[in-house]
């Protein structure tokens, strides 16, 4: 390019996001990763005096520091998360976060801790924040709705909602309501 060789890389890195010549996002996982970790662990020293930091705390690190690093460009590599080594690598970060937020043993599962946390598993989270992205630019195919986090105050009880569903097998047909979520 205007008369200079333009030399190749085997990795680039490109608005925060690593590309590898294989356009496999390992490198930029595990980087997410070690970062992600470092910032779980640094905390930690200074707050060993009060036998570590609150839930509260825990909480905030977590949604304005390590999520946000997990979920960028996640529209440009989440289907690379179907294999299990990737998405077991973000979720082993999140578990971290997880067992010193719910001050949890390590032998609880990582599922139990999302919800002893109130934390959406960060693959679940991905997938959802690509599929935004997707539906906001008009790219997406399906556009099903999306789940929003909501408190729990503004949740609506099952018993104030009713479900009615029509049975076809019989001749007349059969209505069953009911009330109470089920």
């Amino acid at each position: 390019m205007n008369n200079k060789a333009i030399t190749q890389v085997q990795k680039i890195k490109y608005l925060g996001i690593t590309f590898v010549y294989k356009l496999s996002f390992r490198e930029h996982i595990n980087y997410l990763a070690d970062k992600c970790t470092k910032l779980i662990f640094q905390p930690a020293k200074s707050a060993k005096l009060k036998w570590g930091l609150s839930h509260k705390a825990l909480h905030t690190i977590y949604l304005g520091g390590i999520q946000p690093l997990l979920v960028y460009g996640a529209p440009v590599w989440s289907k690379f998360l179907r294999k299990e080594n990737y998405k077991a690598r973000l979720l082993r970060i999140q578990r971290l976060i997880n067992i010193k937020m719910a001050k949890a043993y390590r032998t609880v599962s990582n599922k139990a801790l999302c919800v002893l946390t109130g934390m959406m598993p960060i693959d679940i989270k991905i997938d959802q924040e690509s599929l935004l992205y997707q539906l906001t630019k008009g790219t997406a195919e399906d556009k099903t709705k999306i789940d929003k986090d909501m408190e729990i105050r503004y949740w609506k009880h099952p018993a104030e909602s009713s479900i009615s569903s029509t049975d076809g097998k019989e001749e007349n047909g059969s209505t069953h309501i009911y009330s109470d979520g089920s």
